[in-house]
């Protein structure tokens, strides 16, 4: 799943977005309201996980706003405010779950997928097919033509990404945004590395490689042989 998260603790943030990536999410980070509100409203995301207690903009403003605008990504509020009435606020508010600090990350990932099952009918695909392959967003399941390939979470990161800009290239610059949140080049082999990878477990048992390199631009996966 595409996660924003709103978190102005850099050390919370850390933690959830680094645990996150790890289950193969890619998470865009912001530290203020105002930066959550625009990104809300101008960026598909399949969740959002907002914190209640934010700078500029108060989360449950920032949550009426995305609301307001027509944003309907499932969104659920951390805040270290456990009362009922507090709950109740921020549901009110347009909150899909709410979740009280201090938490467990397994707790977090478990939810964001729940939120994401029933996500309304206009919200990102959980489940993304583009020819013999089949990705379940939610399960973290892969097969091709019936066969289940097991991917390590980047991996499956890269798929996906391939998969949701089918026929399209995608370039290296974009892979180290999407799948490692990286905004320069690292100069390293790390997307090479892992998409070798990635196209070993793909054609194991098949004759294509169902993944193309487009030479000087990059990566494509077709909808269509």
């Amino acid at each position: 799943m595409r996660i924003l998260l709103a978190e102005d603790d850099q050390e919370v943030a850390d933690f959830i977005a680094q645990g996150l990536a790890g289950l193969g999410h890619v998470v865009t980070c912001v530290g203020d309201g105002s930066a959550a509100a625009r990104r809300a409203t101008e960026e598909p995301f399949d969740a959002i996980v907002l914190d209640r207690m934010l700078p500029e903009v108060e989360g449950l403003e920032v949550l009426r706003r995305i609301r307001a605008a027509g944003g309907r990504a499932p969104v659920l509020v951390l805040t270290a405010k456990g009362g009922i009435a507090d709950r109740v606020e921020g549901l009110d508010a347009g909150a899909d779950d709410y979740l009280v600090k201090p938490f467990a990350l397994a707790e977090l990932a478990a939810r964001l997928n729940a939120l994401a099952r029933r996500a309304p009918g206009d919200a990102v695909p959980t489940r993304l097919e583009v020819g013999d392959i089949v990705i379940d967003l939610l399960r973290r399941d892969v097969t091709r033509a019936g066969r289940v390939v097991h991917l390590q979470p980047r991996e499956f990161a890269l798929l996906e990404q391939l998969m949701r800009h089918v026929d399209t290239v995608v370039t290296r610059t974009m892979f180290l945004e999407l799948v490692w949140g990286f905004h320069f080049d690292p100069q390293t082999n790390i997307v090479e590395s892992h998409l070798s990878r990635l196209r070993t477990k793909l054609r194991e048992g098949f004759e294509d490689d169902p993944i193309e390199t487009i030479r000087g631009a990059g990566y494509r996966i077709r909808s269509h042989g």
